[in-house]
């Protein structure tokens, strides 16, 4: 859905970069109605601005701010909203300021849902209108690095739990992110394995001792001695 956006300045050139500007567009991206052209005037007397009409189409990773950004404002928060080139070809948008952690919930429920609405507002499509898909990852606070390594120490203790006493280990229920978290740990440590049981949202990540665990402590047969 395009947009409009009114700008003036001294002079029609000055105000197409100023609207590239304020929105962080290419100037070629923008479409351009001249409303008004500037006017000097004598001595400064009599002068105008020059006022435009600039339409632009929003991409997908703007709507989403726009989205998280009528959320903030909602629910009464003064928070920054910023983003940026993420690690994975997504775009990272970031939320900090106080009171940001009410947007997080218990283990980041909250979070991973407003990354899931985010992506919605970001990829829905108007009829006729052509626009990328993106890839959305929210993060509030710097909570996903604190919840990751939290999630590491996490199976480097059950998984030495799991040798130690030779049996298995069952996790909370856990979303696809937090597993794949757990499971990548665990593929560094010798003599554990893991596997995901359960359904959606109870689905869990269970720690077991792999085969050749078995083996080194299996005891040793008297004719073997």
């Amino acid at each position: 859905m395009k947009k409009e956006l009114i700008v003036t300045a001294k002079t029609v050139d000055e105000a197409k970069e100023k609207a590239a500007l304020e929105l962080g567009l290419d100037a070629e991206l923008l479409e351009f109605t001249v409303l008004e052209e500037g006017k000097r005037g004598f001595l400064g007397i009599g002068a105008t601005e020059a006022k435009i009409c600039v339409s632009y189409t929003p991409d997908g990773s703007d709507i989403a701010c726009e989205f998280l950004a009528k959320v903030v404002a909602d629910m009464g928060l003064e928070l920054t909203i910023e983003k940026k080139e993420g690690a994975n070809d997504d775009i990272l948008i970031t939320v900090d300021g106080e009171g940001a952690g009410a947007l997080i919930g218990h283990h980041g429920e909250t979070l991973d849902s407003l990354q899931y609405l985010a992506n919605l507002a970001a990829n829905k499509k108007v009829k006729g209108e052509k626009r990328e898909y993106v890839k959305i990852t929210l993060d509030i606070e710097g909570y996903r690095a604190k919840r990751e390594e939290a999630l590491r120490a996490l199976a480097r203790r059950m998984a030495a739990k799991v040798v130690k006493y030779k049996k298995s280990v069952m996790l909370e229920p856990m979303n696809p992110y937090e597993r794949r978290i757990i499971h990548s740990e665990i593929q560094g440590f010798d003599g554990v394995s893991t596997n995901s049981i359960g359904a959606e949202n109870n689905r869990r990540v269970v720690m077991f001792l792999d085969d050749s665990a078995k083996e080194k402590s299996a005891p040793v047969a008297d004719d073997e001695e």
